[in-house]
């Protein structure tokens, strides 16, 4: 069975942290193929931050300067580090494999004072 389970999601302040999990199984698992979206209440789901080839990522334009995507193979695990975070950040969070089309069941976000 394929799974992808995000975690680390929850309330957080306007200006603070969290840091997201996507843990991969019943696939051989590489970073490469991972990446992050989101889907606020009324909006379309929008690229948060994706590995590119080569090892870099590339980043949703609203999420520039404050994100970073990074993963452990050893632990076939992603990660989606949130800095500075905004009130319109808030949304449900999945993590996808691009090679096999796999979404997670997605961590709700809620920024908000």
């Amino acid at each position: 069975q394929v799974q992808l389970v995000e975690s680390g999601g929850g309330l957080v302040q306007p200006g603070g942290s969290l840091r997201l999990s996507c843990a991969v199984s019943g696939i051989i698992f590489s970073t490469a193929t991972m990446g992050w979206y989101r889907q606020a209440p009324g909006k379309q789901r929008e690229l948060v931050a994706v590995f590119t080839d080569g090892g870099g990522a590339k980043y949703g334009d609203s999420v520039k300067g404050r994100f970073t995507i990074s993963g452990d193979n050893a632990k076939n695990t992603v990660y989606l580090q949130m800095n500075s975070l905004k009130l319109e950040d808030t949304a449900v969070y999945y993590c996808k494999s691009s090679r096999t089309g796999h979404w997670g069941q997605g961590t709700q976000v809620t920024v908000s004072s």
